[in-house]
């Protein structure tokens, strides 16, 4: 293909998001290759119990709604399209595609990438109850079908990077050990696959930008592997280091970023503001994937239902500790297998309405019975109506429980996965594992810089120097800070320790959290193992993907050095302050 720049949007960063994002990106500018992530975590699963009521619905089928529309437009304008839309089922979603494009009479060639589920047996997908067991494939596969001549490829689970790694390979005519160049794709695609978070979207600095409406981000990727982020002209939003620092930060974890076809160095990044909504990404390294691949396990973990107790006015505490004597009073010896309550005190003192006078006490029940968090809690909350607390009433009527997922990953041999590239004349061929593997390692923590020289601070929330973006990686979950300035970075490296973080979020005390350093994006990246419980489907707590942790941490009050806050923040009085 051209020897010069290859133009990658994004359109979907999940499954429900914009849906007229499609033709936005194809109307609204040059593109050369328009991409869709609509896999998660949580979709697998979501999409397995789609197949156990209609075995035909493996697949994300607002894609199939918008390529209505879109196979024309990207036909129209020369646009290859590439979307990991198959789930389950990237076959059957090429062969709806297929059928599509013969009503419209549109000549399209559809390829597909198949392989990624595990047989039964294979590494731990044997266990009872499992209903998706898939490896996270790498970028070949696509390349190979773009290769073949296809106008749109569909995948099942591969990485969210390989949707531009694998169109860059095939754009570029790079071989499979060319690890800084790929690096520099899948660092662009990790930037690109959530969609308008890399344009404003989420973004903790939103106040200081128009974010109402943020375009969808594009990609110009080099043949080196440099990249420029930007958008459509006109579209809203913003991109700048911050936004695309933010993402970058996002559900990673250490230096090395590992996938199926490469091991990016994050610590080997560098940004630069390249124009008005321009961000360019340069300096990216990489090293041989890892030998072995990351797989997704979904299965049941039994059964779950949720009340909330509103708590009005006087005597919160009390009110709380008396109804959940009297819940298990009642529950006896049907009580669930799990009972977990929260007090949220969103009451105010004196409060001018009711509303901000009350405080929720949620209960969350799980167990393998469905009778045991269903009509047994229910009518013990029910049946309190007129005997408890003054004020007593629920958010909701108690329903009858709900089943929920468990998420687990684990990992499996390369060459144990058979990873397939069906070419749009039905032609069948076989990826092989990576010809180099290299074990993955911890990077040793970088030389810091000075700490600042001591001067005046004052007390304020740490969101006032520094941004934060958080997400889940199965149970665990990550909070990436960075600032952006020398200074704040000398002040952040050395005051936003392990320890610090514990005693800022007390959530996170008793579980294992591991400090990442990155220098060149001025930025810190912690993983907190467990706090997530089973993962998202298991909803285990009040924020159960951690999308708010960063905002939380931000919010939190510590000693902050007068220099680095805002003008007006530095003038303010000290507290207790004359």
């Amino acid at each position: 293909m051209s020897p010069g720049v290859l133009r990658i949007g994004n359109a979907s960063g999940f499954y429900g998001d914009r849906f007229d994002a499609v033709r936005e990106m194809l109307t609204g500018g040059e593109l050369d290759v328009l991409t869709g992530d609509y896999l998660a975590e949580l979709t697998m699963l979501v999409l397995a119990r789609d197949r156990l009521r209609d075995p035909a619905l493996g697949y994300a089928r607002t894609f199939l709604r918008q390529m209505e529309e879109g196979l024309g437009l990207a036909r129209e304008r020369g646009v290859r399209i590439v979307t990991n839309a198959g789930g389950l089922d990237p076959a059957g979603l090429a062969g709806a595609l297929t059928a599509l494009a013969g009503r419209l009479g549109l000549p399209v060639r559809i390829g597909y990438v198949t392989g990624d589920r595990l047989p039964a047996g294979e590494g731990a997908t044997a266990g009872e109850g499992v209903l998706t067991a898939n490896a996270y494939l790498g970028g070949a596969g696509i390349t190979a079908c773009l290769r073949g001549g296809a106008d749109v490829v569909v995948t099942g689970r591969v990485t969210d990077a390989a949707l531009v790694s694998g169109p860059a390979a095939w754009w570029f005519g790079w071989g499979p050990e060319e690890y800084d160049r790929l690096a520099g794709a899948v660092v662009a695609g990790h930037v690109l696959e959530c969609g308008t978070q890399a344009t404003g979207g989420n973004y903790a600095f939103f106040r200081e930008h128009d974010v109402r409406r943020p375009g969808f981000p594009l990609a110009e990727l080099h043949a080196d592997g440099t990249a420029v982020i930007t958008k459509h002209p006109g579209t809203g939003g913003v991109v700048d280091t911050g936004t695309v620092t933010a993402q970058l930060l996002y559900e990673t974890a250490g230096a090395r970023y590992p996938g199926p076809d490469v091991t990016a160095r994050l610590d080997t990044v560098r940004l630069a503001q390249d124009g008005p909504d321009r961000v360019r990404i340069s300096g990216a390294r990489g090293e041989a994937p890892p030998p072995t691949l990351k797989a997704g396990l979904n299965r049941l973990g039994g059964w779950r239902n949720e009340v909330v107790f509103v708590l009005t006015g006087l005597d919160i505490e009390a009110k709380a500790r008396l109804v959940r004597e009297q819940m298990e009073d009642a529950l006896g010896a049907s009580r669930p297998a799990e009972a977990r309550w929260e007090l949220a005190r969103t009451d105010r003192p004196d409060a001018p309405d009711q509303e901000t006078a009350s405080a929720l006490l949620r209960l969350v029940v799980r167990d393998a019975d469905p009778e045991r968090v269903g009509r047994a809690v229910s009518a013990a909350a029910v049946e309190l109506a007129l005997g408890s607390y003054p004020g007593f009433h629920l958010t909701a009527p108690p329903g009858k429980g709900a089943p929920y997922g468990v998420f687990e990953a684990v990992h499996v041999d390369a060459d144990a996965v058979e990873h397939v590239a069906v070419l749009p004349d039905g032609t069948r061929g076989v990826v092989g594992p990576p010809v180099r593997t290299r074990v993955l390692e911890a990077v040793p923590e970088p030389e810091l810089p000075p700490p600042l020289p001591p001067g005046p601070v004052r007390r304020a929330p740490l969101g006032l120097v520094a941004g934060a973006r958080s997400g889940d990686k199965g149970g665990d979950a990550n909070v990436g800070v960075w600032v952006r300035t020398d200074d704040a970075w000398r002040w952040l490296v050395h005051t936003l320790t392990v320890e610090r973080l514990r005693h800022l979020l007390p959530e996170v005390r008793p579980l294992a959290v591991e400090r990442h350093v990155l220098p060149g994006l001025r930025a810190l990246n912690f993983t907190v193992a467990g706090l997530l419980g089973q993962g998202v489907a298991a909803q285990a707590r009040f924020d159960p993907q951690a999308k708010a942790l960063g905002e939380w941490l931000r919010s939190r009050h510590l000693p902050v050095p007068v220099r680095l806050l805002p003008p007006h923040e530095g003038r303010r009085p000290a507290p207790g302050s004359p």
